[in-house]
């Protein structure tokens, strides 16, 4: 007999790819409980609506997209952290899993407005909030030099994601792709550096590296949030 985690796990698991099987629209509790093999019952002892299962999807693709939080009491060079949270060297079907909620996403929040809220916030801010925490740590155990730590995971969000998603598809090999994740690390770290020499290492290089690839950032959770701010304002 599963545990009450284990049940979980097995719903949310079930209703994620339902959710990119069918749409939000056309999934629901029902068809998920019928795809667990349990009874309607049961998941609303688990989850009281659809939105409240969809929330906790969102809450499991986010450590999807970010190894975070971290264990208690690291003490690691913050690059190979940053490369852990990242998962840079993540398998290729984990990150075709990643890419199909996030096309879903997007297309789905055009048409439900409510997605917009819970995406933006148990998705995108809550993952910059968790980010800027761990910069925060960073920063008190002088590892780095922030004087904002929220613009600080902003920009580490930009500069990765921007490699990442839809458009790792530009890349040649996975290979390629990482060198230049791995090199957005080195910059952003030796940039944070509490020790830097400001000559060396000038703001205006961290733009420049995030269009290393030619294009703007357009993955990850910086893409669905172009998209969904689109999407709100063509709204009648």
């Amino acid at each position: 007999m599963q545990s009450d985690e284990e049940r979980r796990k097995t719903i949310v698991d079930e209703a994620r790819r339902t959710f990119i099987e069918l749409g939000y629209r056309g999934t629901t509790t029902g068809i998920v409980a019928t795809r667990c093999r349990i009874s309607k019952q049961t998941i609303y002892r688990v989850f009281v609506s659809k939105t409240d299962l969809f929330l906790a999807v969102v809450g499991e693709h986010r450590q999807m997209m970010l190894a975070l939080p971290r264990p208690v009491g690291e003490d690691r060079p913050p690059a190979d952290v940053l490369e852990e949270i990242f998962m840079i060297d993540i398998d290729e079907a984990a990150e075709q899993e990643r890419e199909a909620f996030i096309s879903f996403v997007i297309q789905e929040s055009a048409h439900v407005p409510e997605l917009t809220d819970i995406l933006r916030r148990e998705g995108i801010d809550q993952s910059r909030r968790m980010l800027a925490d761990w910069l925060d740590r960073q920063v008190a155990d002088r590892k780095l030099a922030l004087d904002d730590t929220m613009s600080g995971a902003r920009m580490l969000m930009d500069l990765l994601f921007g490699g990442m998603g839809p458009a790792s598809h530009d890349w040649e090999n996975r290979n390629d792709r990482r060198r230049h994740l791995r090199r957005c690390i080195d910059l952003f770290v030796r940039g944070a550096h509490p020790n830097r020499d400001p000559d060396v290492v000038k703001p205006e290089l961290f733009r420049a590296t995030s269009e290393v690839s030619g294009k703007p950032s357009n993955a990850g959770f910086a893409f669905i949030e172009e998209k969904i701010t689109s999407s709100e304002q063509v709204k009648p």
